[in-house]
């Protein structure tokens, strides 16, 4: 066991009982503790069952109901957003061709060696022959000196791979939560631009509006790009608001039956029309319904009609801008499990609030990184520098939704208890000094509720020691 460090004691003294988690890529638990508050056990010092409710955190917003942003001044920030970070693409602007030397840039700042070695799930080391596999299935000698490039539709949930393959590679044995080849994920409705094919045939290199990577083809319907941008600009439209909502099985159409819609998602919206019109035999009265994209087995792309039962968690247009719809969005995920890039069939810290402020309309960068050091935005940035005193006195600044950045991990800020900062963020790690002054070691690995000013990174660095960026997205 690690005793607390002298340089901690500040942090320390100004908390009943300190408790910290590791980001986003810690490692497993080490240790066990038990808190029990209640007759509710848990090890995650600090949270008590009572503050795993939305509900709870809402009752202690000032003006949870007020609206933070017109709808109108959110397309103002996504206009500004594609025009000034270089990481959100506009597909509705992207070139009609690319020249080989563009292409072979986008797929090698993509595909390349790791920065330390990768294991298989057998233990087996990732060689220089391994790497030369898969750089040949990049197939780059075969791109012409101009390339056309076309537009698709993303017909299932995919992953987004840094090479065209499944293999799964980790940097330890220990770390499986954590496949180094994966990018991040795409969903049902997202459009994508399609650059590039891998030599097998079975992989597309695409590009969507804040992410390029290797995708399985048969995810991806080939269309025309101004039926695509005016999909996605439909002005009637309905918004997955829930963590995960499946459509209406229907026996005629497999590709619009029981598909499985993630947070964010934008559909077009269909109107009823009372002339007994059956959708998969079914009279859509008491359903919404909206066009989802399917594809054709030659490729190409197809709009049907799907149906979502009035009943489920979706909103006709983007949910109002208040600081209760994005806690309420935000707990909608609370114990899913952490899924490094979309993996697992869940979302990793970033796509966590970046799929909560789609449901408003907001569009951000992919990575933790790209987010962070972004300016959009209101940003309140530290350096080494920062004193401790300068980043707390930031913190009491804070609004419910602010985004809270440290190297590889973001947070989000909920509201203040007995005046300290609560957060709630995907994780993989779980450590904290206990009350004996003792170093604990753990695991969370899903969307967590936690105090902020305790996280520990190491038994010698704070998440404050790290903190480089507040920001708030208006």
């Amino acid at each position: 066991m690690t005793k607390r460090q002298p340089h901690l004691l500040l942090l320390s003294s100004m908390l009943v009982s300190a408790m910290a988690l590791s980001a986003c890529t810690s490692g497993p638990a080490v240790n066990q503790a038990k808190i029990d508050t209640d007759g509710w056990s848990s090890d995650v010092i600090g949270v008590k069952e009572m503050q795993l409710d939305a509900d709870y955190w809402v009752s202690k917003i000032s003006e949870p109901e007020r609206l933070l942003e017109k709808p109108a001044g959110i397309a103002a920030f996504d206009r500004n957003a594609f025009t000034q970070d270089d990481n959100l693409i506009d597909l509705g602007k992207f070139p009609q061709e690319l020249s080989a030397a563009q292409i072979r840039e986008m797929v090698l700042s993509l595909s390349k060696p790791y920065g330390s070695d990768l294991y298989d799930d057998d233990g087996e080391l990732l060689n220089d022959e391994g790497y030369d596999r898969y750089r040949d299935n990049l197939n780059l000698d075969q791109l012409s000196d101009t390339n056309t490039v076309r537009f698709g539709m993303v017909v299932e949930r995919t992953s987004m791979r840094t090479w065209p393959t499944d293999d799964r590679y980790f940097k330890t044995l220990d770390s499986k939560n954590l496949d180094r080849f994966q990018e991040n994920g795409l969903f049902p409705a997202d459009a994508v631009a399609v650059l590039h094919y891998s030599k097998d045939g079975q992989w597309l290199f695409v590009q969507s509006y804040n992410y390029g990577a290797w995708v399985r083809k048969e995810a991806i319907a080939f269309g025309d790009r101004q039926a695509i941008l005016d999909y996605k600009d439909a002005s009637d439209f309905l918004v997955i608001t829930g963590d995960k909502v499946f459509t209406t099985f229907n026996p005629d159409v497999p590709g619009v039956s029981e598909v499985q819609l993630e947070m964010g998602i934008r559909l077009p919206l269909v109107q009823n029309k009372a002339d007994g019109q059956a959708i998969g035999g079914q009279n859509p009265y008491s359903s919404y319904i909206v066009e989802l994209p399917v594809r054709n087995a030659d490729g190409t792309l197809d709009i049907e009609h799907a149906l979502i039962p009035r009943n489920k968690d979706v909103h006709v247009g983007y949910l109002p801008f208040t600081r209760a719809n994005i806690t309420q969005q935000a707990f909608k995920f609370l114990g899913e499990r952490y899924g490094w890039g979309h993996s697992y069939n869940a979302r990793d810290c970033t796509g966590f609030v970046s799929e909560v402020y789609k449901t408003f309309g907001y569009y951000l960068p992919r990575n933790s990184g790209q987010q962070g050091t972004s300016p959009l935005g209101e940003n309140t940035r530290f350096t080494e520098t920062s004193s401790t005193q300068d980043k707390l006195s930031a913190l009491a600044k804070m609004d419910t939704g602010d985004l809270i950045y440290i190297p590889g991990h973001v947070m989000m800020f909920i509201a203040n208890e007995d005046g300290k900062p609560y957060v709630i963020h995907d994780v993989s790690g779980l450590s904290y000094f206990d009350e004996n002054e003792n170093y604990y070691v753990g695991v969370l690995n899903g969307v967590s509720v936690t105090p902020l000013l305790p996280l520990q990174l190491t038994d010698k660095t704070s998440y404050i020691d790290r903190m480089y960026n507040i920001k708030r997205i208006r």
